[in-house]
C-alpha cells in the first residue's frame, strides 16, 4: 500500500525528507503538513508543489485518520511530545535525532511504546544505511579479523557559526559516532573521558575545539573519537576497527582522483549533506518498505534513541569533570529492548 505521511517541521531535514518522499522514493505519499509557523509550512507546500494539506497544529495531523505514518522533523526539544502523541494515535513514527534531548524523555516514549506491544518508532540515524558502515559491520561480523581491540573515529567540519556551543559537540555531532559505533560493535558503553587538546585559533571564544572522547565498552574494546568542527578543508568522517588478526577501515567516499601540477590530490568533502544523501534515502525507503507491507520499523528503535541521549548525557557530564565516568545502564533490565 501507499504509507500516507504527515509531517510535523518543515525545515530544512523536514523540506528534504518531503523531496525524498515525493520524488525520490517510492511507496510513499506526503498528504499532511504543519510547522509552529504556518507560514513556513504554506511556504514549503507551495515551493515542493505538494498536494497536501495545511494543517494548523500536530494535533490536527495525528487525529487524521487517512495519515498512516508521520515524519517528525521540529526543533529537537519538541520530538518528545509529537512522538508521545503519534505513538498514543497509534501512528508510525519516523522521528530525526534527538528522539527526546532528555534521557527521562526518552525512557517516557520507550514505556510508551512498549505498552503498545509493536513497535512504531523508528530513529533518524542514517549512518547505519551507509554503503560503508554496512559494509564496515559486515567485515566486522564476519569475524575473520578476530575480535574488535580499538576503534578510531574522527568526525570533522570545516567550520561552525558562533551559536555552536562545547557540549553540542556530544548532542549535535559525536551522537553519530556514539550510535554507528555501538551497533557496528553489538556491545554497550561503561566509561568516557573528554581531553581538549590546544584550541584552534579559528574557534569562536568560549568553543572547546576540537574535542577528544575516550569510550571503553563492557567487553573492553576502547574507542578514540575526535571531534574537531573548524578543521578549514572539509566535511570528514573516519572511522578504523583494529581487530585481533587485521584492521578494518571505511573506505573514503567516491571522488575523483586528480593528478596536476605536480600534485597528486583527491578533493573533500565540503557537505554532510552530500556524504550521506544515499543513507538518508535508504533509511526512509527502509522505514517505508516495512510499513507498507504492514510491518514495524526495522531501523534504529525508540531504545536506540535512548541510549543515544543516555551515553551522550554522561558524554557531556565527562566534559566538565577531567576524569573518566562511568555510565549507567540501571534500566537496561528494566526496559528491555524492543
Amino acid at each position: 500500500m501507499t504509507v500516507r505521511f504527515g509531517v510535523i517541521g518543515t525545515g530544512a531535514i523536514g523540506r528534504e525528507h518531503i523531496r525524498r518522499v515525493e520524488q525520490r522514493l517510492s511507496g510513499g505519499k506526503v498528504v499532511a503538513v504543519t510547522d509552529i509557523s504556518l507560514d513556513a509550512a504554506r511556504r514549503c507546500i507551495d515551493a515542493l508543489q505538494l498536494d497536501a494539506r495545511l494543517c494548523e497544529s500536530e494535533d490536527e495531523v495525528l487525529q487524521d485518520p487517512s495519515v498512516d505514518a508521520v515524519i517528525i522533523t521540529s526543533w529537537g526539544p519538541a520530538h518528545e511530545g509529537s512522538v508521545l502523541k503519534a505513538v498514543a494515535a497509534g501512528k508510525y513514527v519516523f522521528v530525526e535525532k534527538p528522539l527526546a534531548t532528555t534521557v527521562d524523555g526518552c525512557l517516557r516514549i520507550v514505556e510508551a511504546e512498549a505498552r503498545t506491544g509493536r513497535r512504531l518508532v523508528q530513529v533518524g540515524f542514517m549512518r547505519r544505511y551507509d554503503a560503508g558502515y554496512v559494509a564496515l559491520k559486515r567485515e566486522i561480523e564476519s569475524g575473520r579479523y578476530g575480535a574488535p581491540l580499538m576503534v578510531r573515529c574522527v568526525h570533522r567540519n570545516a567550520f561552525v557559526d558562533e551559536r555552536y556551543t562545547t557540549d553540542m559537540a556530544v548532542l549535535d555531532t559525536l551522537i553519530h559516532e556514539l550510535d554507528v559505533t555501538r551497533w557496528l560493535l553489538g556491545d554497550d558503553y561503561a566509561s568516557v573521558q573528554v581531553l581538549y587538546p590546544k584550541v584552534t585559533r579559528h574557534a569562536h571564544a568560549g568553543l572547546q575545539d576540537p574535542q577528544i572522547f575516550n569510550l571503553v565498552t563492557q567487553s573492553g574494546v576502547v574507542i578514540t573519537a575526535e571531534v574537531f568542527v573548524n578543521c578549514q578543508y572539509g566535511y570528514d568522517i573516519q572511522c578504523e576497527v583494529v581487530c585481533e588478526d587485521g584492521v578494518v577501515s571505511l573506505a573514503a567516499p567516491q571522488a575523483v582522483d586528480i593528478r596536476h601540477a605536480g600534485l597528486h590530490a583527491r578533493p573533500v568533502m565540503q557537505d554532510w549533506k552530500f556524504r550521506f544523501v544515499d543513507a538518508y534515502d535508504a533509511e526512509l525507503q527502509d522505514f517505508i518498505d516495512h510499513v507498507g507491507r504492514g510491518a514495524e520499523p526495522a531501523g534504529p528503535s525508540s531504545f536506540d534513541g535512548y541510549i543515544a541521549t543516555m551515553v551522550g548525557e554522561a558524554c557531556v557530564f565527562a566534559q566538565g569533570k577531567g576524569e573518566w565516568v562511568t555510565i549507567s545502564h540501571q534500566e537496561f533490565s528494566r526496559i528491555g529492548r524492543l
